[in-house]
């Protein structure tokens, strides 16, 4: 597979002459947006982010996780839906600020399985969301960020995001449980994981082009899995 980086006379710096689709997954904290937005600005993809400050139900949710939250997954996958296939019927590169995967994997899953959503509204959203999957192709790349609890509640509360005030330590390290597991199982595509405990590709240029180059050396290669410390 041909991807045509550095050298290319027909693209920018470090833009691929093919088509890519990049999603990058992580728990609340793991730095997805910044890695989403230096990528976006570095190797030309047009970015989607995850819908965050204008979510009409995420403020709620914090607040009262049983009343909302069938509503609030029902939203997220809606919109991730429409973001993932905007980009599948687009002819640009694009990366995708958590993938819809995550949302039945993780989030429904963890929401069910504490009693914040009932069985009825769980098999409800996961038919829907089994119904959409059949329409989609996987992206061309799935990024996944790992990062320890600690460091997860220490970035959640840096942000200072007021919706964000409620979360508790508790529900981050149930949620870094099931990701862990669903990044040992996911099998769609191509992968890469990244352990950013002590990675700095926000403020550290030379650790963020080491890792443009991890990623893009994770899509050349035949292999399916690529892991980065």
């Amino acid at each position: 597979m041909h991807l045509g980086f550095e050298g290319s006379d027909n693209v920018q710096k470090g833009q691929s002459s093919q088509k890519m689709f990049v999603a990058v997954a992580g728990n609340i904290g793991s730095g997805k947006t910044t890695l989403t937005k230096k990528l976006s600005e570095r190797l030309n993809w047009k970015p989607q982010y995850e819908p965050v400050e204008d979510n009409p139900y995420l403020a709620d949710f914090y607040k009262d996780m049983k009343r909302w939250s069938f509503e609030l997954q029902v939203y997220f996958l809606t919109h991730r839906f429409n973001s993932h296939r905007l980009i599948e019927c687009s002819n640009f590169s694009a990366i995708q600020d958590r993938s819809i995967y995550e949302d039945a994997y993780i989030f429904a899953r963890s929401l069910f399985e504490k009693g914040y959503m009932s069985k009825r509204e769980y098999e409800n959203y996961y038919r829907l969301f089994m119904t959409m999957t059949q329409f989609m192709e996987p992206p061309t790349l799935m990024i996944f960020l790992e990062r320890s609890v600690n460091k997860l509640m220490d970035r959640i509360r840096e942000r200072g995001r007021e919706c964000e005030k409620e979360i508790s330590t508790d529900y981050i390290s149930q949620l870094n449980d099931y990701y862990s597991h669903w990044y040992g199982t996911y099998n769609l595509g191509k992968r890469i994981i990244i352990d950013t405990d002590d990675l700095d590709f926000l403020n550290n240029e030379d650790q963020f082009e080491r890792l443009v180059q991890k990623i893009q050396d994770s899509m050349a290669q035949q292999d399916l899995f690529y892991s980065y410390h």
